[in-house]
């Protein structure tokens, strides 16, 4: 039976955003804190990137960059490129995403099933990994096609501007600012947006940036990584050090064992980034007074994860250990 009070949107593109806010009453109990979930897995496109691929585009095409028939250009790990893809096709316009070897085999399939073509690269670069190898294959193709536009989520100052929206809709829906959020990096554009947002309207909110072990963004060693949504090969565009509390860095093990945390107690079924944030908020429980609100950013839906995060086989053979499944 319809809700009368559910509006009819007008386009897919409209049910962007305002993802419900759920409290965790059993991820941990014993840390007595009041922590609640902003599912981001609600979004039409399964993930947080589905705001991002909308405001890019949208300001794009109303600054005259972007026009129907024209070729949208990004490097992405799976999610940018899905809300990309759904975007493009609703406005007319092409896309071409170039993806490296930890992509999802399952993205891979929605991004063509919405008509993207998709470029890979085999080989990181030596400085910078696999995403500069990325944004090196997307300035090839830039060049070779003059109806091209890049996106550039990296550095295209709309990404943290969508975010702000993210924030505003916490602190709307909490009633009131919480004492920690928790998010996970990769651009760094959702947790810039909500900083700004924290900033400007003087909120009590401790930012915690949660990162990869191998990630550089913060400044630690490059290392390998298995799992793909968060973390990054080079520094951050929008990342200002200031605005952030603390960080936390969590291991591909971590995060395995967070998502299976997660999907155990809540029963809900996230992806990679998601669990590395269900890992830092434990590690950092010690860190936070009794009864502090924590909110955490779930960036995505876990179905695209199953052949990986959520296969056993797979766990024991790239993250190399059964603890991962069984925490």
């Amino acid at each position: 039976m319809n809700n009368p009070s559910q509006p009819c949107f007008s386009r897919i593109l409209d049910t962007v955003g305002h993802t419900p806010l759920v409290r965790l009453n059993r991820l941990f109990p014993e840390k007595q804190l009041r922590i609640v979930a902003k599912m981001e897995a609600f979004n039409p496109g399964g993930s947080i990137k589905d705001r991002t691929a909308l405001q890019l585009i949208t300001d794009a095409m109303e600054t005259g960059k972007l026009r129907k028939g024209d070729t949208v250009v990004e490097s992405s790990s799976g999610n940018m490129a899905i809300g990309l893809a759904q975007t493009c096709k609703y406005f007319g316009l092409n896309l071409e995403v170039v993806v490296d070897p930890m992509v999802n085999k399952q993205n891979i399939k929605i991004i063509k099933a919405y008509g993207g073509k998709v470029n890979f690269v085999s080989k990181p670069a030596q400085v910078g990994g696999y995403l500069q190898a990325r944004l090196d294959r997307v300035q090839e193709i830039l060049k070779n096609n003059p109806r091209s536009f890049w996106t550039n989520q990296y550095g295209n100052p709309q990404n943290p501007v969508a975010h702000k929206q993210t924030m505003h809709e916490i602190v709307k829906d909490l009633g009131t600012a919480p004492d920690y959020l928790f998010a996970a990096t990769s651009t760094c554009g959702t947790l810039m947006g909500c900083a700004e947002y924290i900033i400007s309207n003087k909120l009590k909110t401790k930012v915690i940036a949660v990162d990869a072990v191998g990630s550089v963004i913060f400044g630690t060693p490059a290392g390998e990584r298995k799992i793909p949504g968060h973390g990054a090969g080079r520094k951050s565009q929008f990342l200002d050090i200031e605005s952030i509390f603390d960080v936390v860095h969590v291991t591909d093990e971590e995060c395995v064992a967070g998502c299976h945390k997660l999907i155990n107690t809540e029963a809900i079924l996230c992806g990679g980034s998601s669990g590395a944030v269900t890992s830092a908020v434990q590690k950092y429980a010690s860190k936070m007074p009794t009864g502090a609100s924590v909110a955490m950013i779930l960036c995505d839906r876990g179905e695209r994860y199953l052949d990986t995060i959520y296969n056993e086989d797979w766990v024991e053979e790239n993250i190399n250990t059964r603890e991962a499944v069984l925490v």
